[in-house]
């Protein structure tokens, strides 16, 4: 007989217990195991890279002088100090004649430019070539050229710059000769009231190409809000490099408004890689050269739903901020009374509570949590607890798409009479004394 037969036999049907476990299993198990660590790990890094980096570009101080760019110059003199001088003079003389400036004295034409700025310069021993930007003082020059008065200037617009090229649409998420043009974009002389973002930090994840395709009145609402703006421009420019180093093909495309209008439309072409900022810097002129004809014809006008400017109190908010003033005039005047009777040694019963608080309406704050896995969630539930009938006013004051946002509602009763309106109207509530929190 075998040696094995001696020995305990099992089943091959019945598992035991001392029977090591499937090797096959257990691989597998690890493998799972490591691989959804090495995801969270990722993961963590894939958040932290979409708002880290050095991908912000801080925007020019905004000044009120008037700012000449791209004069060229071409001098020659005895030293190389001496046709530098000379070429800043000429420089001087030609952007104040580009500008409509009169004629008059280059003493006092000089005591009117407040700084030269240097573009391109080539020095020689006898020669200056350069392409300069003069700056005159606005409170000097303006009286001379007839710009000393006050300019009507729009509302501040916040401003997305969007790049178009090699098949991506790019705003924040890196650093571009686009944004860079709009960067260092001197706007203190402009009509228009820029707000430009840095691109740092958070902006790159509010600010992107799908927010130009958003149409939701209160989303852009706050996202205008974090800029203090009241509404939105597009500069869009889509680059198309024909080869490598070779011309470079831009047509720029301006937009309005949460709508996105369509304002007008050009096309640019830089001869080299090494002339794209220029043509940009160009482009970018001629936008706002755009943006002041629509202001000036009115198609800039503010729009209605965005206007963040000269809010309206809700009614009952008002009309509890005024019967809490008219019992504080009251108080007042039941202690000038008393301080008058114990004067005059007598006791004046105090006057009778005024009739303007009877009948009203307890009416109570209560702070309520929504979820909001997107933008039509947030306006929907917004739009369903302000349809509660006694809901005086719903407004946000914490949004989190994607998570649970906030709202602070004015309601005429308890708490528990406005968890009941709002499962009356679709909505799950979980309530803790004057805690809310819905969902559908």
């Amino acid at each position: 007989m075998p040696v094995w037969a001696k020995g305990r036999q099992f089943s091959p049907m019945v598992p035991s217990r001392s029977l090591p476990r499937d090797p096959r299993r257990a691989a597998i198990l690890f493998v799972a195991v490591l691989c959804a660590a090495v995801l969270l790990m990722l993961g963590g890094r894939a958040l932290v890279a979409q708002i880290g980096g050095d991908r912000g570009i801080a925007p020019v101080a905004a000044s009120g002088d008037i700012t000449v760019s791209g004069v060229e110059v071409d001098v020659t003199a005895k030293s190389a100090e001496e046709a530098r001088d000379e070429g800043w003079r000429e420089a001087m003389k030609l952007a104040w004649k580009k500008i409509g400036g009169p004629a008059i004295p280059d003493g006092q034409l000089y005591s009117l430019v407040s700084s030269v700025v240097i573009e391109r310069e080539q020095l020689g021993p006898n020669r200056y070539i350069a392409t300069l930007g003069v700056v005159f003082d606005r409170a000097r020059a303006g009286g001379i050229l007839g710009r000393g008065g006050d300019v009507q200037s729009s509302a501040p617009l916040l401003l997305v710059p969007i790049t178009f090229s090699g098949g991506t649409q790019t705003v924040y998420e890196m650093r571009n000769p686009w944004q860079r043009a709009w960067a260092e974009y001197q706007p203190g002389a402009s009509r228009i009231d820029y707000v430009r973002p840095t691109g740092a930090g958070g902006d790159s994840l509010l600010l992107t190409y799908g927010q130009a395709g958003r149409r939701s009145r209160t989303w852009w609402r706050n996202v205008l809000d974090q800029f203090g703006a009241s509404d939105v421009l597009f500069a869009i420019a889509d680059l198309k490099h024909q080869y490598p180093g070779g011309p470079v093909r831009g047509q720029f495309t301006a937009r309005y408004g949460p709508d996105n209008e369509l304002m007008e439309t050009f096309t640019m072409t830089a001869p080299n890689q090494a002339s794209l900022p220029a043509m940009l810097d160009k482009a970018v002129l001629r936008f706002n050269s755009i943006f002041e004809s629509a202001l000036a014809s009115g198609q800039l006008r503010p729009d209605a739903s965005l206007n963040l400017g000269g809010l309206q109190i809700d009614p009952a908010i008002q009309r509890l901020i005024d019967i809490a003033r008219a019992a504080d005039a009251q108080a007042r005047a039941a202690r000038a009374a008393e301080a008058a009777n114990a004067q005059a040694g007598t006791a004046v019963a105090p006057p009778p509570p005024s009739s303007g608080a009877a009948g009203q309406t307890t009416m109570g704050s209560y702070i309520i949590q929504f979820d909001t896995p997107n933008a039509g969630a947030f306006d929907a539930s917004l739009a369903g607890v302000r349809g509660v009938p006694g809901v005086r006013g719903a407004a946000a004051t914490s949004t989190a798409i994607g998570g649970t946002s906030l709202m602070s509602v004015v309601y005429g009763g308890t708490a528990e009479e406005l968890a009941a309106g709002l499962r009356a109207r679709g909505f799950t509530v979980r309530q803790s004394g004057n805690s809310i929190s819905i969902s559908r």
